[in-house]
């Protein structure tokens, strides 16, 4: 198992969640909410208003999402969700854990005490210039107050 760390639309509640519960995917399990230990940019670009990190260490603000535990299988299909490593790229990141809920090996509950996690996440340094510009936001949610809404690619 892998551990990834969310922070746009396939957190829980938002419009590609459904992804992490399909188990014909393979298997992902919420293992608690944190944020990135370092601050990033978190845009929202594009024509179809898709959240992105930038990796840009040290800019921006420390990110808030989900972390996950997931199997090859899940981690395969991410990859392929995430169009990586042409749009995303896949790296580690040292997450804080700011909500414990995984109740599984001793290793997890060692981590969880010493407060940051390491976990892959889909971030870019593969974006046009201009999006540096854009605002920075230290939260995703597909309706917040941005105005920027989702286009889900069912629908583009």
């Amino acid at each position: 198992m892998a551990r990834v760390f969310v922070y746009g639309t396939l957190k829980k509640g938002q419009p590609n969640y459904k992804h992490m519960i399909n188990t014909a995917k393979g298997l992902a399990k919420f293992q608690g909410r944190g944020r990135t230990a370092e601050k990033y940019p978190l845009v929202i670009a594009g024509k179809y208003n898709i959240p992105y990190m930038l990796n840009i260490p040290g800019t921006g603000h420390h990110v808030a999402g989900e972390i996950y535990s997931v199997d090859d299988q899940m981690l395969q299909f991410l990859d392929e969700f995430e169009c990586c490593p042409d749009m995303y790229q896949r790296t580690l990141m040292r997450i804080e854990v700011v909500e414990w809920e995984g109740k599984g090996a001793a290793g997890e509950v060692r981590a969880a005490a010493a407060g940051v996690v390491e976990c892959f996440v889909y971030s870019t340094a593969t974006y046009p210039p201009e999006w540096v510009s854009l605002p920075y936001h230290d939260s995703y949610d597909s309706s917040g107050k941005h105005g920027l809404a989702y286009v889900l690619r069912e629908s583009r």
